[in-house]
């Protein structure tokens, strides 16, 4: 590091916000101040805490500088990172020789996804040994996104353009804290709903709480957790019931219309009012505001969801119903409509008006013993449990995990901790110990984010309002002391010792000379819309002059399936429900807090201060009738399991509702998924129940 003082640009990688960073550093190297990018023409100068705490991870003492490998008693010991590359190597070898390549497999976690190297070399590896088991957090967490684009289809050129709309919806999402939506821009998210606001947008909010996002709702619901599908069931029935559907766009582009009408039909407003506890006039206003036709010119204006319907019961159901009324009220972009990002890092191509056929991929191809397939090639992550140890087909030996914590994301995490434990083999690259890396053989510290070569990534752009993009260099020095290495050098240099070919974005790598990260970063960006060189030669995030995209006609017959047969049994399904309880008389949901994500960053110490345990929130109204008071400890009793946690009050919420940040565990509060089961899983994806259930409490 330089001795003289220095200020240094760069931009946080923890979520779709890529928040720009300053970082300030004193005469003697250190730290001296983090602030949000003012000049930044994405974020605005905002960055959440997480973003402006990033150096106390790379700095805390519980981090792993180097290799470790598991002793016989259970303890680890240092290994060179050599020598853990070659032993990973030799025990992958012997496992794809005894058990087939399948028998090998890879979890993506979530501080992957915005790491395009690591992100792109994760599945070049299991490509290389020929392994079909992959799998990530997305199917423990939205899978219903994915099956709703294989069951009912997926528009090529997106949702209504958000400078278009007139009218948001948003079910179970809150993007002023997950800086996450398809729908909306989410950068600086106050700034920007404050700005869509005095622009005349409406927004329609669903969700539980009044969270920070509802705050600046037109119209707030606040459903019993658990019954989006009831609700959107009712939303959709009262928008065809009314005629508002956009007859010409469902005429050319889906099939299914009248027997959705007619299914939809028994889950009137005095059904929904009863079973989800919305009030009819409620609902029917939301049907009107979001739905019923302007006078004079088309209305714009799409819905989306977030965690919550993706976590709960019915969620596939659910996340159908919901982009059927986008395909209802033909809340998709047409031709001639403006692309607000037309890419920066990713490769110039067309946007056409036109459906994307489903594919049902999870009724073809391989299936594991339990009859399920595979998402866009991944499979079903909460099948992974069941599936480890077995001298089977789908069994799995081992496993790599990079940039996640299984264990304690998915559900009924007993029997998931007890799963792994009986792994031949399982790496993980990881720059702490928790509930998965403290099982592993093998821990391979990885280079933080400051300490390596990164630019935005290209799945990201969608969610980016315009062409942006931003190169950060290397800022903070590894330790002296420190045996580090970058994720995707991992999956290179395990390939190598087995005399295997790596491709990226087309291109075999060089297997005897390891490339540097930016030449990998180089080769990714082969074709895309702007060079490599000229991101990296900009200090700074930029909106950069790429050439203006509108939406094309589209040429294909393809059409949205409205109704295929399992929808149709699934509501009926759902009609027939009696999900009230004696037993259990509250419901639980899930939420977020602004300072952690998922099950990382917990143990900051900043982060510490403001939220050092994860309480379990209480209407007050709730507290007074049982006689709690804040900080009572209670005892979290579900029909799978209990949990203890203090108490907290939140008038946000619904009464009758509690709520409690998931991730959390391994010495840092408790862990939610002790409350639920992994029996109770969608026929399709194996999506457990999250959130949404029932649960009581028992003083302590």
């Amino acid at each position: 590091m330089e001795s003289r003082q220095r200020e240094e640009k760069t931009f946080c990688r923890i979520c779709a916000g890529y928040c720009g960073l300053i970082y300030s550093f004193d005469a003697a190297g250190a730290v001296a101040k983090v602030q949000g990018d003012r000049a930044n023409p994405l974020s605005r100068g905002y960055a959440c805490i997480k973003g402006l705490t990033l150096h106390e991870a790379h700095m805390s003492e519980r981090r792993l500088l180097w290799p470790l490998k598991r002793r016989s008693d259970g303890g680890f010991e240092r290994i060179p990172l050599d020598q853990a590359f070659k032993e990973i190597a030799d025990r992958l070898r012997t496992i794809i020789e005894t058990h087939g390549a399948d028998a090998v497999g890879c979890f993506r976690g979530t501080q992957t996804y915005l790491y395009p190297l690591a992100y792109a070399m994760q599945p070049a590896f299991m490509a290389s040994i020929g392994s079909r088991s992959f799998y990530s957090t997305m199917t423990i967490d939205q899978s219903a996104k994915w099956v709703t684009a294989a069951r009912l289809g997926r528009w090529a050129a997106g949702l209504d353009p958000y400078e278009l709309s007139d009218v948001l919806m948003l079910v179970g999402a809150n993007p002023l804290v997950s800086l996450t939506s398809p729908n909306m821009a989410v950068q600086n998210p106050v700034k920007s709903i404050k700005e869509a606001k005095a622009d005349g947008k409406k927004l329609i909010v669903i969700d539980p709480r009044r969270s920070q996002t509802a705050e600046f709702a037109d119209l707030l619901i606040q459903p019993i957790p658990g019954e989006d599908a009831t609700l959107l069931a009712g939303l959709l029935r009262c928008i065809l019931a009314s005629r508002w559907e956009d007859r010409e766009f469902v005429e050319r582009y889906a099939t299914g219309l009248e027997s959705l009408r007619e299914a939809v039909a028994p889950f009137t407003p005095e059904y929904v009012a009863r079973r989800a506890g919305v009030p009819s006039e409620t609902l029917e206003a939301a049907a009107r505001l979001f739905a019923e036709p302007y006078p004079d010119r088309r209305k714009r204006g799409s819905a989306a969801s977030g965690t919550g319907p993706s976590m709960g019961r019915h969620s596939n159901l659910s996340e159908h119903l919901l982009e059927a009324i986008n395909v209802v009220c033909g809340r998709l972009a047409r031709p001639g409509d403006p692309v607000a990002n037309p890419g920066v890092t990713s490769c110039p191509g067309p946007r056409r008006a036109e459906v994307i056929a489903p594919s049902r991929e999870w009724e073809n191809g391989w299936k594991d013993e339990a009859g399920f397939g595979s998402l866009f090639g991944e499979r079903m992550t909460a099948t992974l449990p069941f599936c480890i140890g077995k001298n089977a087909p789908d069994g799995i030996h081992a496993l790599i995990v990079d940039g996640g914590n299984p264990v304690n994301a998915i559900p009924e995490s007993s029997t998931v901790s007890d799963a792994f434990d009986k792994l031949s083999l399982l790496v993980c690259i990881e720059p702490f110990l928790n509930e998965t890396s403290s099982k592993a053989d093998y821990i391979l510290p990885p280079k933080m984010m400051l300490e390596r070569a990164d630019v935005t990534s290209s799945i990201m752009e969608p969610l980016l309002r315009m062409p942006y993009a931003q190169y950060a260099a290397p800022m903070l020095i590894v330790p002296a002391h420190a045996e580090l290495v970058e994720d995707w050098e991992v999956f290179w240099e395990i390939a190598r010792r087995l005399k295997l070919p790596i491709s990226l974005n087309g291109v075999p790598l060089d297997m005897d000379e390891k490339p540097a990260a930016e030449e990998l970063i180089a080769l990714m960006l082969e074709g895309s819309n702007v060079d490599f060189g000229v991101i990296r030669s900009i200090r700074g995030g930029q909106v950069f002059d790429v050439s203006p995209a509108y939406v094309e006609q589209g040429d294909n017959e393809a059409c949205f399936e409205l109704a295929p047969p399992d929808i149709l049994e699934e509501l009926r399904s759902l009609r027939a429900e009696q999900l009230t309880s004696a037993e259990f008389d509250l419901r639980l949901t899930v939420r977020r807090m602004r300072g952690v994500m998922n099950s990382s960053y917990h143990h900051l110490p900043t982060l510490q201060v403001r939220d050092a345990d994860n309480p379990l929130w209480m209407h007050p109204d709730d507290m007074t009738s049982r006689q709690l008071e804040p900080g009572s400890r209670v005892k979290i009793v579900s029909a799978h399991g209990a949990i203890e946690a203090a108490i907290e009050a939140d008038a946000t919420l619904r009464p009758g509702v509690v709520s409690i940040t998931h991730g959390w565990g391994h010495g840092a509060g408790v862990n939610v998924n002790a409350l639920t089961s992994l029996k109770e899983r969608d026929p399709i994806n194996a999506m457990p129940v999250m959130t949404g259930f029932g649960v009581r409490l028992e003083p302590l």
